[in-house]
């Protein structure tokens, strides 16, 4: 969009290698100045004329920018970023399942993994091997380290008003 750049960094703030995910920063003429009576959350925020929005991105070869989440819903899997949308829009490519959401979750040695809550399409199908089904099927089309270590069947999953998953309830 004419007026505006686009960035995606590290956490340090230098830029990221294309195809590696970072912290998406715009800037232009019409971002916001400051966070009324908020000063720490302003100086998070903001990084002289860029505004750090909050989302984890990546750059295509082709300089196309790809959303993967919130920072906060992102996770760090063996020191590398997952997407939780990427997961979920794995899971319900499966013909059993009609929606999904993924979260973090610690392992026994305090790792944190993806966790999966599963909505199926026809729900007294859930099991054991539906979900070792579910975590091959999620292996063989992404990343094998993406995919999801537990698999709870539910049947729906919170949401706010305008359906929008409430993560903070699955994860605790």
């Amino acid at each position: 969009m004419p007026g505006y750049e686009a960035s995606i960094v590290d956490d340090e703030g230098r830029p990221v290698p294309q195809g590696e995910i970072g912290n998406l920063r715009v800037k232009g003429d019409s971002i916001m100045a400051y966070y009324w009576n908020k000063h720490e959350k302003t100086k998070e925020t903001l990084f002289g004329p860029w505004i750090q929005t909050g989302d984890k991105y990546y750059q295509d070869e082709d300089g196309y920018f790809w959303y993967c989440g919130r920072s906060d819903d992102m996770l760090k899997v063996g020191g590398i970023w997952v997407s939780p949308v990427e997961v979920e829009g794995t899971l319900v490519r499966h013909p059993a399942v009609l929606e999904s959401a993924v979260v973090g979750k610690e392992d026994t040695d305090r790792l944190v993994k993806p966790k999966a809550f599963v909505v199926l399409k026809e729900p007294w199908k859930a099991s054991d091997e539906l979900a070792d089904e579910l975590k091959a099927f999620v292996k063989d089309k992404i990343a094998p380290y993406k995919y999801p270590r537990w698999i709870e069947f539910v049947g729906e999953l919170p949401k706010t008003a305008t359906g929008k998953i409430q993560r903070f309830k699955l994860r605790a």
